[in-house]
């Protein structure tokens, strides 16, 4: 494991029914295939060695112990392998036969998993030919070639510092499904060795039951399923794998092909274990079915790949905040009706009249001011009750004044401008502060007359401040603290920069009029700036806020990763180079520059602590959120030292 990563596989071998000894030279092939792309843990199919469709060849002496000498062979290969091999296999122990899992890893057979539940219906015999692992004694072993070797379905397999489990095909489909358990008892990632037949309708249940299975439980799941060269008598077997990651499917095979297949991914235990950690039900789980989780753990020694040889063959989308594809489209709508019904309860349980919101013509007022809109249609109010304050100051370019303008107009909302220039000047003659310093001074006297004109206004208008303030700038701490920093309810403040952009431009394509589409539009188009240094001789932009304080992709993608699952530097940054990669078209950034910005992530981060521990309320969207009272609860006064250190080291 590296990094928390670890790299598995589902192979889908070509068999031949009973044909042990062409069987054991597939798997041997993918084993060795599998081993020189740095796979660790590699899963085959149900009863894979004989193939599944043997019948009542089961009860073959012959068939028996020529799948013992292969799984023998296997072992022996497995020698000269760092790889650790998961086989399907018929075990005979005592008078039962058993259909097993063995776990084979530098020449030993570590572990033997039975099958529990036998399906005896519809098309599948199994209980004619086989046991069902509760005929296992507790701390049964199996003498096999001078091994003693544990026999059980509750062995969990600790493999540099991973553990996994096993279960085998119709085990998950039961009511309780023994991986719930083997979970609860510290399994992180389970392989399932499955023979499942193709029927219409099966690949798309079965591949929701696993996706289901690896949330519930919040682990790993690599399942694998037997393909071509079973017998066709009456069934055809598709070659169905699967690898599942807490509900996310990340690879998948192609069905019905006729050549072997192995699919490979990375799971990352670490962020399975901190999710662990945060879901306390998950906790609880653990001490309600302590009787049902008294699991044997069996120690499995092989050497850890270094961070060079563990290639990610996964990839991570750079902006996940943002969902792809038709998905999209239904979560903005979603998101603008949380933000809408967070104000529009606000504004009815305090009787406000009006709300007050500044309009700057960037991206975050606008947002704010859909939000306000969708609000007051909600609860059946006039739009003149949004008082929007357009304020300009030394850097307002023509195009973002026109487009408040243009924006507030075709809404139908009540207009105010108030140009700060002149008290912004007084205050700096107070000050004794020569305005042609455009330092931190210059820049917040702005920030905060624009606040207290809103505030004000508010009091005039018997009304309140609606923030306007997002997600990244919080992490950033890139605002004037009790400036834009401060209002009476943020519906911004569980938003991301990176998520913005696409919200607008939803409402653009889907609610907007004409007028509003165009204006929203080229808002869209706009750079990102708060304008408080007087633009160029052309009248443009001159102070862009991702040339100050980085891509906010970036940010989004550190921060993302910080909040949710509490990742180090080193990680993050790891997994930010195969983000950023340009893959599929998307954005791409050098080493370098990812190296510079996540630093300067992490330093802001913690040093702008003090302005989120006094955030006004607003409603929380997704999955992470930066308020004192809900998600985010740290120190002001907490040390980065060691944060930086590890993002100094990411340059050697």
């Amino acid at each position: 494991m590296t990094d928390g990563f670890i790299k598995v596989a589902a192979a889908v071998p070509n068999v031949k029914v009973a044909n042990i000894g062409y069987n054991v030279n597939e798997m041997e092939s993918l084993m060795a295939r599998a081993e020189g792309l740095g796979v660790e843990i590699l899963c085959f199919p149900e009863l894979s060695i004989t193939a599944y469709t043997c019948q009542d060849l089961f009860q073959q002496q012959l068939l028996l112990e020529e799948a013992e000498n292969g799984l023998l062979r296997i072992t022996e290969l497995s020698r000269n392998l760092n790889l650790t091999a998961i086989v399907g296999v018929p075990i005979k122990l005592g008078s039962v036969l058993l259909n097993c899992a063995a776990v084979v890893q530098g020449g030993k057979i570590h572990g033997i998993v039975p099958k529990t539940y036998l399906p005896n219906y519809n098309e599948f015999y199994e209980m004619r030919w086989f046991a069902s692992s509760s005929v296992v004694s507790e701390g049964c072993t199996l003498k096999f070639c001078g091994q003693s070797i544990p026999v059980s379905s509750k062995l969990i397999f600790a493999l540099d510092e991973v553990n996994f489990a096993i279960e085998i095909c119709e085990d998950l489909w039961s009511p309780i499904p023994p991986s719930s358990y083997l979970c609860l008892g510290g399994a992180d990632i389970i392989f399932n060795l499955s023979a499942s037949n193709d029927i219409i309708g099966k690949n798309s249940y079965l591949r929701s039951l696993i996706q289901n299975q690896s949330a519930r439980s919040l682990a790993g799941y690599v399942y694998t399923s037997s393909g071509y060269g079973e017998s066709t008598q009456d069934l055809v077997y598709g070659g169905k794998a699967f690898i599942a990651e807490n509900g996310h499917i990340l690879a998948e095979s192609n069905r019905f092909v006729y050549d072997a297949q192995m699919i490979i991914s990375e799971i990352d235990v670490e962020r399975l274990r901190t999710e662990r950690r945060t879901n306390t039900s998950f906790a609880k789980a653990i001490e309600m079915h302590k009787s049902d989780c008294a699991n044997t753990y069996v120690n499995i020694t092989a050497t850890t790949l270094s961070t060079a040889e563990h290639s990610l063959t996964r990839t991570f989308d750079p902006l996940p905040f943002v969902p792809q594809g038709p998905e999209l489209n239904a979560r903005c709508e979603e998101i603008l009706c949380i933000q809408s019904e967070g104000l529009a309860t606000r504004i009815a349980h305090t009787h406000a009249q009006n709300v007050v919101v500044g309009i700057s013509g960037g991206l975050d007022s606008t947002l704010a001011l859909l939000v306000c809109v969708n609000a007051f249609d909600r609860l059946g109010l006039d739009r003149k009750g949004i008082v929007g304050i357009t304020m300009p100051g030394f850097g307002t370019t023509d195009r973002t004044y026109t487009n408040a303008i243009s924006l507030m107009t075709s809404l139908g909302i009540t207009i105010r401008e108030i140009n700060i220039a002149d008290a912004v000047n007084i205050h700096f003659r107070d000050l004794g502060h020569n305005p042609q310093i455009h330092d931190i001074t210059y820049e917040n006297c702005q920030a905060r007359e624009r606040t207290q004109i809103l505030m004000d206004a508010a009091n005039q208008c018997n009304g309140f401040v609606v923030g306007t303030g997002d997600l990244s700038e919080l992490a950033l701490g890139w605002a004037t603290y009790n400036g834009d920093h401060m209002s009476m309810y943020g519906v911004n403040a569980s938003i991301p920069k990176t998520l913005i952009r696409h919200l607008v431009h939803w409402v653009a394509l889907n609610i907007a009029d004409e007028q509003s589409r165009a204006t929203l539009l080229d808002i869209i188009d706009t750079p990102i700036s708060p304008e408080l240094i007087p633009a160029d001789s052309e009248g443009n932009i001159t102070q862009k806020t991702e040339d100050l304080v980085g891509p906010y992709e970036l940010h989004d993608f550190f921060l993302y990763y910080v909040l949710r699952f509490g990742f180090r530097p080193a990680k993050i940054y790891r997994m930010a180079l195969r983000a950023f990669d340009g893959h599929d078209g998307g954005p791409q950034y050098d080493e370098g520059t990812i190296r510079k910005w996540i630093s300067v992530f992490f330093r802001r981060f913690f040093n702008q602590q003090f302005k989120r521990s006094c955030l006004p309320d607003g409603p929380k969207v997704g999955s992470c959120s930066l308020s004192p009272r809900g998600d985010w609860r740290m120190p002001s006064d907490a040390a980065n030292v060691e944060w930086l250190k590890e993002c100094e080291g990411l340059a050697n």
